[in-house]
């Protein structure tokens, strides 16, 4: 007889795939149906690409209704271990269903090519395999943006649902971020949820008609907003953001970056007309914080160094700063191009990420504050043996068991980015582009450093076996390493 656990789980030995099948069939078959919108758009332009979208919307939307309809029974609380196993399996299933309209249209992708691009875009990377944006169809630009869209739901959904049981994010994370008083007013995660997706479409809108407001076409506002909010960093143009030239769209690029890697429990703290104050958290001062001092450091290069305006460089060095440090990964200029020390401070901020609770990806500012503190308390010690030194987020103490959750993470970070380095190596690739591609993929951010990946170029050169490396990295990143690893230990099968 399975037992109670956390969020509506129970434990149990034995995996029920029929309760996997259900929610994940149900994914699918919404994934499908959103194939209908980029099918109107190309129809409205004349594009006979909508036929290819209409196709793919029946067939992958008849899969998934099939699958859930076989798996349809009462609903039956999740265990821990199924739990696991769905989130690993809806990455690795949604890429697929994503990747079909890329391989159908007139100058379709091969199948590595389209689940490259699909996983860049649900995992929300922004790395691309895709060249000549500027003249693709309407409808394909726009499905780009919509997977990236829903990726960035999904992973505030993953964040709900997994991270609490890794000890390292999720409801754990947005209890530190709460106080007592609001953990009772939303006291149900299907409440919580709900307001998060409120708040997510909300800023999405927001984003658009400032966008627009700024002189952006109507369907590049969109597009860019979808994948602004998301930090996903896809573009409708091949030059991204250089494209438009516009410092009050790189500005306003800028502020929306920064709200997608805010933690997302704190907007719905504002949206349920709680007080608070955004500045009041951590993690927020942290971020804004390493924000502000990488891009000053950046602004003195360019000014000193390159001889460049101090508007001009004040503007590129903010706006490619949050790009990266959020792991969106838009560009406003080939920032490669600035000289040896942006090149060095570019793949540290490749690393670091947003907060933990939003659609960013990288190490996230909670683990850097935490880590920090460890450090500083072991130095406290050498120097006070007897003392005690507490380690706290805000005005929460961390417990044992997070710390020893994050150090285990910074070792399981460490040992995967340096594994899909060397991978990467055996493929045939160079140092600097086997290094930042797996950092960028590991970290979710989209453009490596170096000639070929970097931000003036992408990975469609790569070999095959690259991109299939890069490809499951990107998923693995996304699922905080950790919950990636654990359905591949012998003893999570062992019934």
């Amino acid at each position: 007889m399975p037992t109670a656990d956390h969020a509506g789980l129970s434990r149990s030995t034995v995996i029920d795939h029929e309760k996997i099948g259900l929610p994940i069939g149900l994914m699918v078959a919404v994934l499908g149906l959103t194939m209908l919108v980029p099918a109107v758009v190309d129809l409205q332009a004349g594009n006979p690409n909508w036929r290819i979208f209409v196709q793919s919307a029946l067939v992958v939307t008849g899969l998934g209704a099939t699958l859930a309809l076989a798996c349809l029974r009462p609903l039956q609380p999740l265990t821990l271990r199924e739990c696991f196993v769905l989130v690993v399996a809806s990455w690795l299933v949604m890429s697929l269903a994503g990747a079909l309209p890329l391989m159908l249209t007139a100058d379709g992708l091969a199948f590595t090519d389209a689940f490259f691009e699909a996983a860049s875009a649900l995992t929300t990377t922004g790395s691309t395999v895709m060249t000549g944006l500027d003249g693709l169809p309407p409808g394909l630009l726009l499905w780009r943006s919509i997977m990236q869209w829903i990726g960035g739901l999904g992973i505030i959904a993953f964040g709900l649902l997994l991270l609490p049981f890794l000890g390292i994010g999720g409801l754990q994370l947005f209890r530190i971020e709460s106080s007592d008083t609001y953990e009772k007013t939303v006291a149900r995660v299907r409440v919580f949820a709900r307001r998060l997706i409120a708040v997510y479409v909300i800023l999405t809108v927001a984003c658009a008609l400032v966008y627009r407001a700024t002189g952006m076409s109507g369907f590049d506002a969109v597009n860019h907003a979808m994948t602004t909010v998301s930090t996903g960093g896809f573009s409708t143009h091949d030059a991204s953001f250089g494209y438009f030239n516009n410092t009050s769209t790189l500005w306003f690029a800028a502020i929306f970056m920064l709200a997608g890697a805010l933690p997302f429990s704190l907007y719905v703290r504002l949206f349920d007309a709680y007080r608070t104050n955004l500045l009041d958290d951590i993690q927020v001062r942290t971020l804004l914080t390493m924000v502000g001092v990488i891009s000053l450091m950046l602004v003195l290069w360019l000014t000193i160094r390159q001889h460049t305006g101090l508007g001009t460089a004040l503007t590129h060095a903010v706006f490619n700063v949050v790009s990266i440090i959020t792991t969106t990964g838009y560009a406003s200029s080939d920032y490669l191009q600035w000289g040896t020390f942006p090149f060095a401070m570019f793949f540290a901020v490749t690393l670091l990420g947003g907060c933990t609770g939003s659609t960013s990806g990288g190490i996230k500012t909670f683990r850097l504050i935490v880590g920090w503190k460890i450090i500083a308390r072991l130095i406290n010690k050498l120097r006070f043996p007897d003392g005690v030194f507490p380690i706290r987020c805000g005005e929460r103490i961390i417990d044992n068991a997070v710390q020893h959750s994050l150090l285990a993470f910074f070792t399981l970070f460490l040992t995967t980015l340096l594994g899909v380095a060397f991978a990467l190596s055996l493929t045939g690739l160079d140092v600097t582009t086997s290094l930042s591609g797996a950092a960028t993929a590991l970290s979710n951010v989209g453009p490596g450093l170096g000639d070929i990946i970097g931000p003036s170029g992408n990975f469609s050169s790569l070999p095959a076996p690259s991109k299939w490396i890069l490809a499951l990295a990107m998923i693995v990143g996304r699922l905080e390493i950790g919950a990636a690893y654990v359905v591949f230990l012998p003893a999570f099968w062992r019934i």
